[in-house]
């Protein structure tokens, strides 16, 4: 048992509503679904009850570790050639096809099967200790209230105006309520310190409250859905929305340096992140220093290796026989180790286009007294804009992922979840948890996950400094660098033969947010600066 606990999140709101539920006698799971259910209202187009994601939920007192995913799913309408003669490009980073007509991006077909808010049901079911509805009514006083916008939700508006992407005003403004929602009367997206009242989904909530989390899968709230998709030429059925199915998992483990580390599978970027520490475990990192020039070249080839390995291998496994082996056996990554060593570059092909990715996406850490850990990644993907007419909530955005060529890993097939970089992990030593780790940031999660658990396992930073310290990405050819690395290394870098590219914020490639449990049971927690987050400590009743 733990002196306190700990909840960390993107969102303040969130995470005063998370631990308020410690304070009242809730668990790990209690604190995470309240968090979770805030972070639908104040961050609306990052995530959603129409969203997906992946939770791992580690219990103390069985030492067990499960996990539940909630990968969207294409609907039964969807089949493999629908937007091949459509297709125009690919984003630099791997985070989606560009269709001529942008139907994959923004508007009705662009929604896939959520999963979302069946899966937080089902974790209360398993794991809650107190009510349902107890759990739901944070959010419903925050609708209600209203909520300020906030620095990062402002910056959401200026994103995606360029290089082929759907600019996300145009997702803001594709709906009536969500012109009525975040746009100001001149149609500008609200601003910072603008008020948001939210009195649809307030109802809408209210109602899951009652009813159960199977609500947006059957009934009259399902019903209302559906009927809006067939209205508007979506792709999903109320059938869709009844047949989901949730996947409960042993976790994906792996090891580094003597510690143990637990992961999601495949579809999401549990594999990638245990490969990149596989190959990394060959290295003396800390010998070569803190984002050296010899650290950054070595861990962005980890990177790049496994963004070509993902491309060309990772996929739904109901659908594609995925060579697992690739990304988990250490004898792999030691002989791609020393091809890095003798200065190999690794090459991730693209379809032509230079357009980056999208950050649509939130996350959730937290640490009971009883030693009970949760980590949850969801996300509406790329927010399709849609929302339906009296209830509030947008859709996810979850086909752009997929794949237009038939034949790949990716490719589009009913009933199939796409890729997506998420991996909620947690990590052991000896037995004993020490760290709960997840992200915000697309493509970006794996490589931002794993630096810093380098951070705090190679160069012995506390998570507070792991997650403010400057990141960097390789997710194509290009090594892509936060403008706080100093630009003698991006020239070191250069001189190498690497093409680079600098990130104009001071933070950026996902938005880690962790809590490390020191060998004594303190807490030692850390919101990424890149986002408005923050983590709060709850002693002890």
């Amino acid at each position: 048992m733990f002196d306190s606990g700990m909840i960390c999140a993107p969102q303040p709101e969130a995470v005063e509503a998370g631990a308020d539920i410690l304070r009242a006698g809730g668990n790990a799971v209690d604190a995470a679904l309240a968090c979770a259910f805030v972070q639908t209202v104040v961050d609306p187009f990052m995530c959603g009850i129409a969203g997906f994601g992946s939770a791992a939920v580690h219990t103390a007192a069985q030492g067990s570790t499960e996990y539940l995913d909630f990968h969207a799913r294409a609907p039964a309408a969807a089949h493999p050639e629908m937007w091949l003669d459509r297709l125009v490009g690919e984003t630099r980073d791997g985070f989606g096809f560009l269709l001529s007509d942008r139907a994959n991006e923004l508007g009705y077909q662009s929604i896939a099967v959520p999963g979302a808010l069946k899966a937080w049901g089902e974790l209360h079911r398993r794991h809650g200790s107190l009510p349902w509805a107890a759990l739901i009514a944070p959010a419903i006083e925050v609708c209600r209230r209203g909520w300020l916008v906030r620095p990062y939700v402002e910056t959401f508006g200026r994103r995606g105006v360029d290089l082929g992407r759907v600019a996300n005003i145009e997702r803001v403004r594709f709906s009536a309520s969500g012109r009525d929602l975040y746009c100001r009367p001149d149609g500008t997206l609200k601003q910072i310190g603008d008020a948001v009242i939210n009195s649809d989904y307030a109802t809408v909530l209210e109602h899951i409250a009652r009813e159960g989390a199977q609500a947006l899968h059957e009934g009259e709230l399902a019903e209302a859905v559906a009927q809006d998709m067939q209205a508007n030429g979506g792709l999903i059925t109320l059938q869709d929305l009844r047949d989901y199915p949730l996947r409960e998992q042993a976790p994906l483990t792996g090891s580094y340096r003597g510690w143990q580390v637990h992961s999601n599978h495949a579809p999401g970027g549990g594999p990638l992140l245990i490969q990149m520490l596989n190959l990394l475990e060959c290295f003396d990192l800390a010998a070569l220093g803190h984002n050296s020039v010899d650290t950054i070249r070595i861990v962005a080839e980890a990177q790049k290796y496994a963004t070509a390995d993902k491309d060309a291998w990772l996929g739904d496994p109901d659908f594609f026989d995925m060579p697992l082996d690739r990304f988990l056996d250490k004898a792999v990554a030691v002989e791609r180790a020393a091809a890095v060593r003798a200065g190999h570059k690794v090459t991730v092909p693209r379809l032509a286009s230079t357009t980056p990715e999208s950050p649509d996406t939130t996350h959730i850490s937290v640490v009971d007294h009883q030693g009970n850990a949760v980590s949850m990644t969801h996300s509406l993907g790329l927010p399709s804009g849609v929302i339906t007419d009296g209830l509030g909530f947008m859709y996810n955005g979850c086909m752009a992922p997929f794949d237009p060529r038939p034949g790949r890993a990716g490719s589009i097939a009913p009933g199939k979840a796409r890729f997506s970089s998420i991996c909620p992990s947690l990590l052991f030593r000896d037995g004993r948890l020490a760290m709960v780790i997840g992200a915000p940031g697309a493509t970006q999660i794996s490589m931002a996950v794993l630096e810093v658990i380098l951070n705090v396992l190679d160069f012995g930073m506390s998570m507070t400094e792991a997650v403010c310290a400057p990141r960097f990405s390789a997710t194509s050819d290009i090594i892509d660098l936060s403008y706080k690395i100093p630009w003698r290394t991006v020239k070191a870098l250069q001189a190498l033969g690497y093409e680079t590219e600098r990130d104009a914020g001071a933070h950026g490639f996902a938005a880690v947010h962790g809590i490390r449990v020191m060998a004594d049971g303190r807490l030692d927690g850390g919101a990424d600066p890149g986002h408005d987050g923050t983590w709060e400590r709850v002693s002890a009743s």
